[in-house]
């Protein structure tokens, strides 16, 4: 058979790129780690107050403070390396990081491609309204206006619990729905912790949660099979919520303290 020298360099080419795509991404342990001096740690920078880029153009907010202290638990440096939703478990499996704190939602899906620590941080979606405004259960939405963001998971939650005679206003976003509870058009909102924040940012003592309706809980990624690895974190996440380290940071950047966060299905 004839075959051309570049056409053979390409098919040789082709069988190693092959082979290393299906190579398996290899598991660490925190010696290694701890032997190279540096943890790569991939972390969203667009999802405040979880990932941001502060004034001076640095990986910042909940997720970079947590990078820090577990480099620092561990005696190395943190090494922070952005990454976008897309590319986070792709950039651990080709090992172009050592872990994730990438405010990445556990779920049964991603738990196929990595392996997730204990619940770290999380979302939680809830009934917020002025404090004079007595709820305590689904029952006392009766005859309420509730608004929520149109098609959201707050939509949804609400929806589901909402006696048939509340209200919902739907609005397109979260910040519609939350100048309609500052205004007063409404007399409760459905948002997440994190607008809740930002409402007691606006307006202190104004307004407090109601009814807690669901959570999405985020756990760091390690890849597969990194036993010991994952380990050691979940040892990490156990001693910083034990002695407040952990809330602290939730304090700083979420306005409350670290709530009870329990990983579904784990």
């Amino acid at each position: 058979m004839n075959i051309s020298r570049r056409a053979a360099v390409a098919v040789i080419g082709a069988g190693l790129m092959a082979a290393v795509a299906s190579f398996p991404a290899m598991a660490q342990t925190v010696e290694d780690i701890k032997s190279a001096g540096t943890v790569k740690i991939g972390m969203l920078v667009d999802f405040p107050p979880f990932g941001i880029m502060n004034e001076n153009n640095q990986p910042d907010g909940y997720d970079a403070d947590v990078a820090k202290l577990l480099a620092k638990e561990w005696g190395v440096e943190a090494q922070i390396v952005p990454v976008t939703g897309p590319n986070r478990i792709p950039y651990l499996q080709s090992n172009q990081v050592d872990l994730l704190v990438a405010s990445l939602g556990i779920t049964e899906e991603r738990a196929k491609s990595v392996d997730f620590s204990e619940p770290y941080a999380g979302i939680s979606i809830g009934v917020f309204g002025a404090e004079d405004v007595e709820v305590t259960k689904p029952e006392d939405l009766s005859g309420k206006t509730i608004g929520v963001a149109r098609a959201s998971t707050q939509d949804t939650a609400v929806t589901k619990i909402a006696p048939q005679d509340a209200t919902i206003q739907r609005f397109d976003d979260d910040a519609s729905a939350v100048q309609a509870l500052l205004s007063g058009q409404v007399e409760l909102i459905g948002v997440s912790n994190v607008v809740a924040a930002q409402i007691e940012e606006a307006a202190p003592g104004r307004f407090n949660q109601k009814l807690e309706l669901s959570q999405q809980v985020q756990g760091i990624a390690v890849r597969k099979g990194s036993d010991e690895l994952l380990e050691a974190v979940n040892a990490f996440l156990e001693k910083v919520k034990a002695d407040g380290q952990l809330s602290a940071i939730h304090e700083k950047w979420l306005g409350t303290p670290l709530p009870n966060f329990v990983a579904e299905g784990k």
